[in-house]
């Protein structure tokens, strides 16, 4: 009788454990919900807040950033378009900026702008991902600054149209596929723009 008692606490045992567990799960998943729902919108207002200070500062003429559809692939296939936005000044297109993540060494997020003839208005890192002291150098204005001026039109190729980064060459070789991927596609959208597609 007292094994049957013993084996019946110890099941009974293992079921108590188990709906407290429960309740430990349901409670921090409520927990979690609750502070999802209060930090979420101001994360979505900080980025959103982020990604205009990154727009003035590649477009500074610009008063206004109207977000464009775009559903096309980059020429590379190996980066992704974030967002393109047509920049304007009192209802005028002055060009386009666009955000664009890709390898580098690891990986990075640029915001670019680009006048309506093509010419690089401004380039800044929002992420980067790469080894200290090599790809990080990206990040410094030293580097991303040569890039305001260039005629998209010819292409980007490290070491050729711009000082690439010593000792990093993935990452200089990333941001050239980048810089290309996202000047062809802010082209396009310049170009619907004007078409009134």
């Amino acid at each position: 009788m007292s094994g049957a008692t013993k084996k019946s606490d110890g099941i009974g045992g293992m079921i108590k454990l188990g709906l407290i567990l429960a309740a430990y799960a349901v409670a921090a998943c409520t927990v979690l919900a609750i502070v999802n729902n209060v930090t979420s919108p101001v994360i979505a207002e900080n980025n959103i807040k982020k990604a205009n200070e990154a727009m003035k500062t590649v477009f500074p003429e610009a008063d206004t950033f109207e977000p464009v559809d775009f559903a096309g692939t980059t020429k590379s296939g190996t980066s992704v378009i974030d967002s393109i936005c047509i920049a304007k000044k009192d209802g005028n297109t002055l060009g386009a900026v666009a955000q664009i993540s890709g390898p580098t060494y690891e990986r990075s997020t640029i915001m670019v702008g680009m006048d309506s003839d093509g010419t690089v208005t401004g380039m800044r890192f929002l992420e980067n991902s790469d080894t200290p002291g090599f790809g990080q150098k990206a990040t410094k204005p030293d580097f991303y600054e040569q890039f305001a001026g260039k005629d998209s039109s010819k292409g980007f190729v490290a070491g050729k149209t711009f000082d690439a980064i010593s000792g990093a060459t993935i990452t200089s070789n990333g941001i050239a596929t980048m810089m290309d991927d996202v000047c062809a596609a802010m082209v396009d959208c310049l170009s619907q723009s004007r078409s009134g597609k």
